[in-house]
């Protein structure tokens, strides 16, 4: 991660490097979490630095920087595992602490694991993009309705909502794939 920071262009004003410095392990996170693979989380930190970089003037964080920059890393990693999907199948291997359980899980186990959550990272890809976008702050980041609406610029009852919808179509899409398994989201 240094080497990003010494990329990044110029900052006359100084108020894009104390940013990076503090809120780039959330960014890598978030995006780690869509996207499962480390190169690619590190090309969604690039994205959404240069993407902030190329502003005369910081944004207007309203609810904060670190909301902005985890919708904005969410995102970019959406962009990144729907043109992969698109491609080619996408690997999922960070979700894992969301289902996992079992602290010594049979090979087996792993296994189904790992195949389970590329399925899920790939039907939350073909989501829309809100619904991926609401589905993924909730689930993946911890976000609550009321921080996520704050985030999106919208209520918290059409958060539930989408939230809600998200989640059918998720349940629906993974059924055959789940046995006796429930929704834990």
């Amino acid at each position: 991660m240094q080497a990003m920071t010494a990329a990044l262009p110029a900052d006359p004003a100084g108020w894009l490097e104390p940013l990076y410095r503090e809120h780039s392990r959330a960014v890598i996170q978030a995006a780690y979490r869509v996207t499962g693979n480390p190169e690619d989380a590190e090309d969604v930190l690039q994205t959404v630095f240069f993407r902030l970089a190329r502003r005369a003037v910081p944004p207007d964080f309203p609810g904060g920087p670190l909301p902005y920059l985890r919708r904005a890393a969410t995102n970019a990693a959406l962009d990144i595992v729907q043109s992969k999907r698109a491609k080619t199948s996408v690997a999922f291997d960070g979700v894992g602490e969301a289902t996992t359980r079992d602290p010594s899980p049979t090979p087996d186990a792993v296994h189904d694991e790992r195949e389970l959550e590329q399925l899920l990272r790939e039907a939350v890809a073909r989501l829309g993009r809100r619904a991926a976008e609401v589905f993924v702050l909730r689930s993946f980041e911890g976000l609550d309705n009321r921080a996520i609406a704050e985030a999106l610029s919208t209520s918290p009852g059409t958060v539930a909502v989408t939230l809600h919808r998200a989640r059918e179509v998720l349940r629906t899409e993974l059924a055959p794939h789940l046995g006796g398994h429930r929704d834990r989201h």
